[in-house]
């Protein structure tokens, strides 16, 4: 099957495709190493992903960039959310509250999280990868290198770096592989290693 790279629309994207981009999301992310540090009860865990992962969704929608593919019958089953950290952006609209109610218990080790990647992220302009999700059905296809490669074109032939966290090591070699250095490892307390990268435009 063929899979092709499209962008989607940036801004006013109806509600039908902001939920479409969660549900993904969420489903190649909810039991991922830190979202079970995040919250270890399973149940919860998948409970509160919606919730939690709509945030950033919505965030990158109005103020992102979003490329997504999809199969021969249109059904996304890849999503890439980046932010292009060259100017000013604001935080997501009323985060703390909302993501106190995603998050029900865990909103401790949320905000020891945010610090974290806080602490660690780059000041200088660059393009952000919030989140690389595909459905876990669809993995081991190339379909994370096809969204990736799709970015990086633009930025390389912009002169523009990109940063991202990777929280696994299968994602941080996919990342090294497509140009990413680790800057440092974050480390959370009782938790999984985080790693920071950095990758230099490409000429």
């Amino acid at each position: 099957m063929t899979y092709a790279v499209q962008e989607l629309v940036v801004r006013h994207v109806s509600p039908l495709d902001t939920a479409e981009i969660t549900e993904l999301v969420s489903d190649a992310m909810w039991d991922g190493p830190v979202a079970r540090w995040l919250t270890p009860d399973p149940m919860e865990r998948r409970r509160n992903a919606p919730r939690y992962f709509e945030i950033f969704v919505e965030h990158a929608v109005q103020y992102g960039e979003v490329y997504g593919t999809a199969d021969d019958s249109g059904r996304m089953d890849g999503v890439a959310l980046w932010f292009p950290l060259t100017s000013m952006i604001p935080p997501p609209m009323d985060y703390e509250r909302r993501v106190k109610e995603a998050t029900e218990g865990a909103i401790d080790r949320v905000q020891q999280l945010d610090a974290a990647l806080d602490a660690e992220h780059p000041l200088e302009p660059h393009h952000y990868l919030a989140f690389l999700a595909v459905r876990p059905s669809k993995q081991n296809r190339g379909l994370g290198s096809q969204l990736l490669d799709r970015h990086h074109a633009r930025l390389d032939r912009a002169g523009i770096p990109a940063y991202l966290e990777a929280n696994d090591p299968r994602n941080r070699d996919l990342y090294l592989r497509h140009g990413y250095r680790v800057r440092s490892v974050i480390d959370l307390p009782d938790g999984p290693p985080i790693w920071s990268m950095w990758r230099p435009p490409m000429v």
